[in-house]
């Protein structure tokens, strides 16, 4: 594994990060690295106290071990994905486990990132300070809700609803819906949605967006007809509703 100074993590956006590592020396080198960002680190060393640490304060990201002893990285991220309060908590999973389903998996159940070991820190700094990034310019963005045929989007809220109920999607879903919405009525290819959506370049399978995409319109039902499949390119959001 291959650790640098923290000066390479950015300091755009100074935010509250939990690492949720049982590895004590990387632990360490983590919140040390994090710290000399100027960041605020809380860790943990178990499943059961990270999600003690989210209920006492919502951090801005998570940095997410799998393999952890008790309760698993995956049940974790699940249990922030399904709590409304934490929904929109980011979450980079950092792990072993470096399979194709693997990655996919962590994706569906709504993490941000995912980070295979062995890695570099440089690697790692620039994939939080592209979440960070994210945060910060949806931040900026207007809280006026969107209304769009049977769809409604509250962006500062990072809630949506179909018909008038919820859709519970978790922060990439929301990220995804949101792009797509926003360059409606223009095909976006599988490779830029990775891109974009991710933050960074990703060496995942391109269907890996079908995944998403497919989950995507399961949630929104009704309004999950507004996503086009246009065949051999990619996706497009449709120009009006009707």
């Amino acid at each position: 594994m291959h650790f640098a100074s923290g000066a390479l993590l950015s300091r755009a956006f100074m935010a509250f990060i939990l690492v949720v590592e049982d590895e004590a020396d990387l632990q360490q080198i983590l919140a040390y690295n994090l710290r000399q960002a100027g960041h605020d680190v809380a860790t943990a060393s178990n499943g059961e106290a990270a999600l003690t640490l989210v209920r006492q304060r919502v951090p801005d990201l998570i940095v997410l071990d799998l393999m952890l002893p008790g309760m698993s990285g995956t049940d974790v991220c699940r249990a922030i994905k399904q709590d409304p309060a934490t929904r929109a908590t980011a979450v980079l999973m950092l792990t072993a486990k470096g399979s194709e389903i693997d990655r996919v998996v962590g994706f569906e159940l709504g993490a941000d990132d995912y980070v295979v070991k062995p890695f570099s820190v440089r690697e790692l700094a620039l994939r939080i300070a592209a979440i960070l990034r994210r945060q910060q310019s949806g931040a900026t963005e207007s809280a006026a809700r969107i209304e769009f045929g049977k769809l409604r989007i509250d962006r500062d809220a990072h809630r949506v609803w179909v018909e008038g109920d919820e859709a519970p999607l978790t922060a990439l879903e929301f990220r995804l819906l949101c792009l797509l919405f926003d360059r409606r009525d223009r095909v976006q290819s599988r490779a830029a949605l990775l891109d974009d959506v991710w933050g960074v370049s990703s060496d995942l399978e391109t269907r890996t967006v079908d995944t998403h995409v497919k989950r995507l319109r399961e949630k929104l039902g009704a309004a999950g007809a507004y996503i086009e499949t246009v065949r051999g390119v990619g996706y497009r959001f449709c120009a009006t509703p009707e």
